[in-house]
């Protein structure tokens, strides 16, 4: 039991900061936001090991990112965006039971679906914590006379939408070639 504790700490670790290192790596967008792969390593986590991993590995990535350099406006602020927002992708666990399901009976498509749809629940999560926190916080940036919840929503989903997308693909691709990812060992 120590031992698969243990585990499980250090793939949070470890999968945290490849978190971290691969929201460094993308298409970066001049207010804040960037598409990138950074949900994936947290994705991973979720279907490794449940909502505690997901959500424990997403927190450790916003504190990273927090603590390299993140935005902060206030507190408030800094914890949406960071550990709420990271730690909410966690939730793509919601599916592990019909992916784990699907793996042990061999059916690939309903393992993508699986995957796709924990992918789009958790990523939908951090995409409305942003939305919030852009309304909330940086309605200042949107064009006069436009709807503060329209500018957050729009922007926003320039890139949380394809990094939704992005992930889904990879995570599918991902789990389906090598499933024994799945397996805690």
């Amino acid at each position: 039991m120590e031992r698969q504790k243990l585990q499980l700490l250090l793939e949070v670790a470890i999968l945290g900061a490849v978190s971290f290192v691969l929201d460094k790596i993308g298409f970066s967008l001049p207010q804040g936001g960037s598409i990138t792969l950074s949900m994936l390593p947290i994705i991973v986590m979720a279907f490794r090991w449940g909502m505690v991993g997901g959500m424990l590995t997403g927190f450790v990535s916003g504190l990273l990112q927090l603590a390299m350099g993140g935005y902060v406006f206030n507190a408030i602020q800094a914890a949406l965006d960071y550990f709420v927002a990271y730690t909410l992708v966690g939730v793509a666990a919601v599916t592990l039971g019909w992916l784990l399901y699907s793996k042990k009976t061999g059916q690939k498509g309903s393992m993508v679906t699986a995957i796709v749809i924990g992918t789009v629940i958790g990523g939908a999560l951090r995409y409305l914590i942003h939305f919030i926190g852009g309304i909330v916080f940086f309605g200042s940036y949107a064009p006069e006379g436009q709807p503060v919840w329209i500018y957050s929503l729009v922007y926003n989903g320039s890139y949380m939408v394809p990094s939704i997308i992005l992930s889904a693909v990879v995570a599918s691709i991902l789990f389906t070639s090598a499933p024994r990812l799945l397996d805690r060992k």
